[in-house]
């Protein structure tokens, strides 16, 4: 596996998104199966947030993620050998629904809470999940800043955020702030500024949701045909390729592709290792009319 790096620490270039891992919330061996095979892949950064669990939950689905992330790298053994990021300031309503809280409060709470179900006294990645219309982004940046000078958080990230949302967060986390978590896939190429961005300022730029949330039937989108059309004449998967073209976008790119099977991650992984042609990348970049 190739590697990348976030702040001060290196990791694997592609990361595994834990978010599918308890889906369903049943299915804790396939789950155990699943990171086992991203571990032995080489994946080195695993993503998670105190919001992700199974919807039907509802608000009890809260830092549920968080616990089961914890538990299987306990099992395993290696928790010193990954760096484990997650987000808050994303909440879940009673029915399963999403909703947001930025507030000083609030964040201070999950970030203990998110310390607690981590087992850690100090959080590697500690990510804002996304911007609160209720609350000033200076504000909830400052109380990052807080968590991080408190030493509870080592390094920051921020999530679904712009690029005068990024500038920003850069003048008052100074270099705490390490990255930059947005959604970006073939179909979903609207980060492109935020990703330049993240070149200029020296930051990691995460792209969740890489494979464009249609991973499992194989499409990648709008643009998917032509990802298709390289996989083939490559003899291999559409997501692989899409990764691997991700990744030939800039050094400072990080995916990180939710899995919930083994088989999958698996060959996620290996787009570490793929280098596309030019004429395959000039292809995906600008797939031609069908």
């Amino acid at each position: 596996m190739r590697m990348r790096r976030i702040g001060d620490q290196t990791v694997s270039a592609v990361g595994f998104g834990a978010m599918q891992l308890d889906d369903p919330a049943a299915n804790t061996e396939r789950a155990e199966a699943t990171l086992r095979a991203a571990l032995d892949a080489g994946v080195t950064l695993i993503d998670t947030a105190i919001a992700y669990g199974p919807s039907s939950l509802g608000a009890d689905t809260m830092g549920r993620n968080e616990r089961l992330v914890t538990a299987l790298l306990d099992r395993l053994g290696v928790r010193r050998q990954v760096l484990v990021a997650t987000k808050g300031g994303h909440v879940r309503t009673a029915g399963g629904g999403w909703a947001v809280d930025s507030s000083a409060s609030h964040l201070r709470a999950a970030v203990k809470e998110s310390l607690t179900n981590l087992r850690v006294e100090q959080i590697d990645l500690y990510q804002h999940h996304r911007p609160d219309p209720n609350v000033p982004y200076g504000e909830a940046m400052m109380t990052l800043k807080e968590m991080h000078d408190s030493g509870k958080v080592r390094m920051v990230g921020i999530s679904n955020a712009s690029p005068t949302q990024i500038r920003q967060a850069r003048d008052i986390l100074g270099s705490a702030l390490v990255s930059v978590q947005n959604q970006y896939s073939p179909r979903f190429r609207s980060s492109e500024p935020e990703l330049r961005l993240c070149d200029e300022l020296g930051l990691a730029f995460l792209p969740w949701s890489p494979l464009g949330g249609a991973a499992q039937a194989g499409r990648l989108g709008e643009r998917h045909t032509e990802f298709e059309k390289v996989a083939a004449e490559l003899g291999l998967s559409p997501q692989r390729v899409c990764l691997a073209w991700m990744l030939a976008k800039s050094p400072r790119v990080i995916p990180i592709p939710g899995a919930s099977r083994p088989e999958t991650i698996i060959d996620s992984a290996q787009a570490a290792d793929l280098d596309l042609s030019a004429e395959h990348l000039a292809r995906l970049d600008n797939p031609r009319p069908t």
